[in-house]
């Protein structure tokens, strides 16, 4: 790669590195497959909540109304029973999904163009989004909070687990590239 006269001269507003392309080496390659993986894979989740909307629409509301777990009395206060509360939630999560997606495929265009400096800035970001989502969310409120861990048919930690390893090893390979 080669570096313009003028930064050589030091005249330039930008560093070198700002101009030129990084290299393309397997650590971006890995991260570019990954955040491509994850994000083909959200995607995935919100095209099919959107288009099936009933099926994981009860999974949210049985896991809210906590009305599968032990019932134990010192934890049924936390329930939220009312079906527009559980359905705004259930629309949320919807739209957090989808717009993870979007920041996804977003960063797998950037690392195909090489942009390794945004990629990495905008893989974070749509990482963190799915970590905050299905680990803050999912694992923490919904496992803990609403007992989700008592249900044996609405207990989605497992999945929710899948998906934070996941995007917690896209995030971690995505920041091996960090050349500086």
């Amino acid at each position: 790669m080669s570096v313009s006269s003028d930064h050589s001269q030091g005249r330039g507003n930008e560093p070198a590195a700002s101009r030129t392309r990084a290299p393309f080496g397997t650590r971006e390659a890995a991260a570019a497959v990954l955040t491509a993986t994850v994000a083909l894979y959200i995607a995935l989740v919100a095209f099919g909540n959107i288009t099936d909307f009933d099926t994981n629409r009860q999974f949210v509301r049985h896991v809210l109304a906590m009305d599968t777990t032990f019932r134990d009395e010192d934890l049924m206060w936390r329930a939220i029973t009312s079906r527009a509360w559980q359905d705004a939630a259930y629309v949320a999560i919807i739209v957090w999904e989808t717009a993870a997606a979007l920041v996804l495929i977003a960063a797998t265009w950037l690392w195909l163009r090489r942009d390794s400096r945004r990629a990495r800035t905008v893989s974070s970001a749509g990482l963190l989004m799915l970590l905050l989502l299905f680990g803050a969310g999912f694992i923490a409120i919904g496992g803990e909070w609403f007992a989700m861990w008592q249900s044996e048919k609405w207990n989605g930690l497992e999945a929710a687990t899948r998906v934070v390893l996941l995007s917690g090893v896209a995030l971690l390979t995505v920041h091996t590239t960090d050349r500086r």
